[in-house]
């Protein structure tokens, strides 16, 4: 099965510290730039513009501010590949939400790096695990994953359906 793919850009300016050696580091500031490579998986349409939206409404929190002092950047250290690998996973469960996988996550703090966790990697670390009879090529590995996002989805859907009955029943 073959996926069209999106890329997503967003940008925002914020500043932050890193601890190095139990120290903290000075205050500096980025505009931070957010790429998010995904594909929409289920037939369902979803106007580009809900997408944007809510990945910008995720990103206002950390817009201007001292990423420091934003959760869970209080206590976990706020460097690039940190705020990456959460960035990933947020992003990660909104677009599952609506239909999307993610294949990738690039955050940068200069136009010259930018840290990358890839949908890839996931395939690759799991693919020993899909491997039963043969020979399997990523894609069939990706497959895979995209049919347990498919099956989580409409998992959480249920879920979420019998606790609003479940709630209209008090």
């Amino acid at each position: 099965m073959t996926y069209n793919q999106y890329r997503f850009k967003f940008y925002f300016n914020a500043s932050h510290a890193i601890y190095l050696m139990g120290q903290l580091g000075e205050s500096h500031p980025h505009t931070w730039e957010l790429i998010l490579h995904a594909a929409k998986i289920t037939d369902s349409f979803a106007p580009f513009n809900e997408i944007e939206k809510m990945i910008e409404d995720f990103l206002l929190q950390y817009k201007d501010v001292f990423i420091n002092t934003v959760q869970p950047f209080t206590t976990i250290n706020p460097t690039l590949e940190n705020i990456c690998t959460y960035f990933k996973v947020c992003t990660q469960e909104m677009l599952h939400a609506k239909g999307w996988l993610l294949f990738s996550t690039e955050l940068s703090e200069t136009p010259s790096r930018a840290y990358v966790i890839s949908m890839h990697d996931e395939a690759e670390s799991k693919k020993s695990y899909y491997e039963k009879a043969g020979d399997e090529k990523i894609q069939d590995v990706v497959d895979k994953l995209v049919s347990e996002k498919l099956d989580s989805l409409l998992k959480n859907r249920e879920t979420a359906a019998a606790k609003e009955s479940a709630g209209e029943q008090k």
